[in-house]
């Protein structure tokens, strides 16, 4: 009887040594998927600020265009500037281009000379983003 406890003992012991700690080898693959899922959330957030910073140009392209049309149809002719939109009030205030982080870099299109009225003075017809990087789908940011 003293034999059979003994070796249940020892048996005992040997099995809680086992038990006492993780290996080498979950260790490493354990660590190997924190990067992978750490990698996969970096690159998911960063077009999803890309995406964002996308929605806000076309939005305010939208809404600067608008103004310019508005102003066309009140007083015939276009804005000498973007800055008297927002002394007309069409505009609060030019906005801020989300790639460049500056209201002053928005490139403008002025209108062409009319033929019939050669002393009328082009106005902004259109404005694009200043920026020069390139869009999520392949085109650059400058010709939307």
């Amino acid at each position: 009887m003293v034999a059979i406890r003994t070796l249940a003992l020892s048996h005992r012991r040997t099995v809680d040594r086992g038990c006492a700690g993780f290996t080498l080898i979950e260790l490493m693959i354990v660590m190997s998927l924190i990067v992978i899922l750490a990698s996969i959330t970096i690159s998911v957030n960063d077009n999803g600020q890309t995406r964002a910073r996308e929605a806000v140009l076309i939005e305010d392209l939208f809404r600067m265009r608008d103004a310019i049309d508005q102003y066309r149809a009140d007083k015939e002719a276009y804005p000498p500037s973007l800055a008297d939109l927002v002394s007309e009030k069409y505009l609060r205030a030019v906005p801020v281009d989300p790639f460049t982080n500056s209201a002053e870099t928005w490139l403008t299109i002025m209108s062409e000379l009319d033929p019939s009225n050669p002393s009328a003075i082009p106005g902004v017809f259109d404005v694009k983003s200043g920026s020069d990087r390139t869009a999520l789908d392949g085109t650059q940011y400058a010709t939307w």
